[in-house]
């Protein structure tokens, strides 16, 4: 029988403080953290419950997310206290949003309530302090994407682009990166959407997994929000809700009054470079770390970025390159 020699060490660390607290696996993410519910902690506590944070130091530093943490409260963002830390040994205890993400409770009558109030929060986020974030820059954004051909063509679909083809992908790419870049610089969460947003009774939403905070664009988060990959809206809504963001953004301060169409396109090229990243990233976790769930994810994250790229002269030819590979086809019948 195998031991959980992390959860015995969780356990009696939280226990130091909560003898008779009992800990339940809450959830897992895509890196090698885990959390953990933490219940009964004391008679006088009125049934609050926290989260435990398990993160390896060999694997995951505890620092950005503390750092960022700091940063998002100090801006009013709804980011979870940190009730207790122990950086040597990998584990955080911390605020518990509860069970209820955006995801499972978007529909058609929720949207404009729960979207209306995640883009003002975002406005928020946008305005805390970036000193010191790492940069989005060009090496990043290139990095990111080269994941796709590695990871969705060659590992996934098994696919060897010719040394024509391959031109077509890095000059594509490169040119994402470059109108990407044209952008305002703010703070980036990288990871908001409807996973990371949890339903909480007061100043919705709770905000998680932002550690990987970094100085980008404007529209990054933007992006992550209302082209989802966990969930579809109509492309009329979803340019909607994206203007309705860039009047409260230039409100704020946080761009110059730039024209819809400026801002449409700034919008699709991030979505651009978004989702051909993730399509490598959906990839890998699948064929590196046996997460083979977020393959039912991937026809969406292709259909996003065919959609979009088939608008422009600069990206259209990746888009035919996937339609001559047959990839939307291929998605659903490629090897685990």
């Amino acid at each position: 029988m195998n031991t959980d020699t992390r959860l015995q060490q969780l356990t009696e660390w939280v226990h130091q403080d909560w003898p008779t607290a009992t800990i339940e696996v809450a959830s897992a993410d895509a890196s090698f953290r885990r959390y953990f519910r933490v219940s009964n902690i004391d008679a006088t506590e009125n049934g609050t419950t926290y989260i435990a944070m398990d993160a390896p130091p060999e694997q995951e530093d505890c620092t950005p997310f503390i750092d960022v943490t700091t940063r998002l409260r100090n801006a009013v963002v709804h980011a979870p206290e940190i009730i207790k830390q122990d950086l040597e040994q990998g584990f955080l205890l911390l605020e518990d949003f509860g069970n209820t993400p955006y995801l499972d409770k978007l529909n058609d009558t929720t949207a404009d309530l729960l979207y209306g109030d995640a883009l003002k929060c975002l406005i928020k986020i946008q305005q805390a302090d970036t000193d010191g974030l790492p940069e989005y820059d060009d090496a990043l954004l290139l990095q990111e994407m080269q994941l796709m051909p590695e990871w969705f063509l060659n590992t996934h679909l098994e696919i060897t682009p010719s040394d024509e083809q391959q031109k077509i992908i890095n000059r594509t790419l490169h040119s994402i990166t470059a109108v990407v870049l044209q952008q305002p610089q703010v703070f980036v969460h990288r990871d908001y959407h409807s996973r990371n947003l949890m339903i909480t009774e007061n100043a919705n939403p709770g905000v998680i997994d932002y550690q990987d905070a970094v100085l980008g664009p404007v529209t990054y988060d933007l992006v992550s929000l209302l082209r989802d990959c966990y969930i579809k809206w109509p492309i009329e809504k979803v340019s909607e809700w994206a203007l309705a963001f860039k009047k409260d953004a230039v409100a704020a301060g946080l761009i110059h009054d730039v024209s819809d169409e400026t801002f449409s396109q700034w919008f699709d090229y991030m979505g651009m470079q978004r989702h051909i990243k993730v399509l490598g990233i959906f990839a890998r976790l699948n064929h590196r770390d046996g997460k083979a769930n977020y393959l039912n994810d991937l026809p969406l994250t292709l259909e996003y970025f065919m959609n979009v790229a088939n608008k422009y002269p600069m990206t259209r030819p990746l888009a035919n390159l996937f339609t001559e590979w047959q990839t939307p086809e291929k998605i659903g019948t490629a090897k685990k």
